[in-house]
């Protein structure tokens, strides 16, 4: 059996084999496969991951997507992009991306393989049932679409607790912090050696909550707030008094499933008319650019870079010679810190809420377990620790953690058929 953590930036795949879970490598040995795809339209063939982000950076002529897993539970999930002659939807997209997994999955087993444990948020969607239970129906549909005839999902923290229990030696209750590229879920957990052996843990999952925040929103932020006004965002009409230039390109622009949407010939039409209307026709000159060369995912690249860099450094200087030759943005960890407060302010209400619908006392949590590329984040640790001040904290594989935790999974599950 296979187990896929589908992440927003990230993804991996386990399999739950007689020596017990194991990652598979998925690129040169890497255990992480970016969460990208890109259509090369020069060689004619779909590519993934880091290859896929190598053949847009030395510009390939093509089209490269991330952040799909965002478009899950929303409208976008059925509209379609242009690659070259024709229109393919997102869904099939996504499709394509988990055919990939799948495939190399059986290449590492040596066997066809039909069943899947896919891991998923706590929340596809905030505060809509409804919505969040067609994100998962969207992705099993996808899944069995690519040849799995049975899918099982698990909630990706209890996933991360699943593995963090395997190296633990006595009963511990533990809050369990996945915060990831697109969401951060939370869950308190009981475990110990014991339960290892146990096939029903519902009694061992105190709750769980989940935000639709992480990683991507703080790269959003970073985008339009130190960014974006050096392309004209937030600038105004010439001859139109205080009227704003339309935000919703730059907002786009700024959203890492969405840069795709704007590449084409409707929006470069309507871009060319914002130009001519524009009072700082020079800034807005600079987006035309982006779009028309479709640059958006490297600037995005970038402040996510930015934004990775800003975790040990103070300040750190952008060169964006591809948005304009002498343009350098330079962002600093204060403004950054207090420009995300409300994000962060999230993270820990929601972790707050969790811990209390545990019935537990946050004094009573001993382990706060951090898995996820944006538990990287100094204040987002700081959010996460204030709200079980005397659990000790403990890092897991921050990209490997969920998807080890769906191979334990994928392991109890057989042993349960």
């Amino acid at each position: 059996m296979i187990a896929i953590d589908f992440g927003t930036s990230n993804s991996t795949v386990g399999l739950a084999t007689p020596q017990g879970p194991r990652l598979i490598p998925l690129e040169t040995g890497n255990l992480t496969i970016p969460s990208a795809i890109f259509f090369n339209l020069e060689d004619d063939k779909v590519q993934f991951g880091r290859e896929a982000i190598a053949a847009y950076t030395n510009h390939y002529d093509g089209r490269l997507l991330r952040s799909l897993k965002s478009v899950l539970g929303s409208s976008l999930i059925e509209e379609s992009t242009e690659i070259g002659h024709e229109r393919i939807s997102l869904k099939d997209i996504i499709g394509k991306f988990l055919a990939h997994l799948k495939a190399l999955a059986q290449l590492e087993a040596g066997a066809e393989l039909d069943e899947v444990v896919i891991g998923r948020p706590v929340f596809f969607v905030d505060d809509d049932a409804r919505l969040d239970r067609m994100a998962q129906q969207q992705l099993e549909s996808i899944a069995k679409a690519c040849g799995f005839k049975q899918v099982h999902f698990q909630y990706e923290p209890i996933a991360a607790a699943l593995d963090y229990e395997s190296s633990v030696s006595r009963e511990e209750i533990a809050l369990i912090a996945d915060i990831g590229g697109g969401t951060s879920d939370f869950s308190v957990v009981r475990v110990s050696p014991r339960a290892q052996r146990k096939t029903d843990r519902r009694s061992d999952i105190l709750a769980n909550s989940g935000v639709h925040i992480g990683g991507t929103d703080f790269d959003k932020w970073l985008s339009l707030g130190q960014v974006m006004p050096h392309l004209g965002y937030k600038t105004h009409y010439r001859k139109r008094g205080e009227l704003e230039l339309p935000s919703s390109p730059y907002f786009d622009l700024a959203t890492w499933h969405r840069i795709a949407l704007l590449y084409g010939r409707k929006t470069a039409s309507e871009l060319k008319e914002m130009h001519l209307l524009a009072g700082k026709p020079d800034l807005v000159h600079r987006l035309l650019r982006v779009v028309r060369e479709r640059s958006g995912h490297q600037l995005a690249s970038d402040v996510e870079g930015a934004k990775i860099a800003l975790s040990s450094a103070h300040e750190v200087s952008l060169s964006l010679p591809y948005v304009d030759e002498h343009l350098q943005v330079t962002v600093n960890s204060l403004d950054f810190e207090q420009g995300v407060a409300a994000l962060t302010e999230k993270i820990g209400q929601c972790i707050r809420d969790c811990v209390r619908a545990s019935g537990v006392g946050a004094e009573q949590i001993d382990t706060l377990f951090l898995t996820g590329g944006t538990s990287s984040l100094p204040f987002v640790r700081q959010a996460c620790a204030s709200a079980v001040p005397h659990a000790r904290m403990v890092e897991g594989d921050k990209f490997g953690s969920v998807g080890l935790g769906l191979a334990i999974e994928a392991g109890v599950i057989r042993a349960r058929s």
